[in-house]
């Protein structure tokens, strides 16, 4: 039924079903602005998180791309993403996602970079 009601609706009315599922969030900030704590979170980001999810897009890889996570109103937890609910997911891990081991200065560092996200 729904194929068929997109082969017969108007253009517009096509493009306001397809852009209604869309989110838009916001861009990431660019490496180049990145403060010293940040730079340091972006390399904790690839040795603990990059084998399971997307940095810069809500694309799934293992887990969910992270995209704006910490701009967006719900997780994929449904969870609002707070400091302490990402902290909680990081260290003692969440479904399929295991718990990663970071010291004090690599969690700061780490969720300050998931802010530039």
């Amino acid at each position: 039924m729904l194929s068929r009601i997109l082969a017969v609706a108007p253009a517009p009315l096509l493009c306001a079903v397809v852009l209604a599922g869309c989110e838009h969030l916001p861009p990431s900030k660019p490496a180049s602005e990145w403060t010293p704590q940040e730079a340091r979170g972006a390399a904790v980001y690839q040795q603990k998180c990059a084998r399971c999810h997307y940095p810069t897009t809500t694309r799934g890889l293992n887990g969910p791309g992270l995209q704006a996570l910490t701009k967006r109103k719900a997780m994929p937890s449904g969870a609002p993403p707070t400091d302490e609910r990402i902290t909680d997911a990081i260290l003692h891990g969440r479904g399929m996602m295991p718990a990663t081991p970071l010291d004090d200065s690599q969690l700061e560092d780490l969720l300050a970079y998931l802010h530039t996200l």
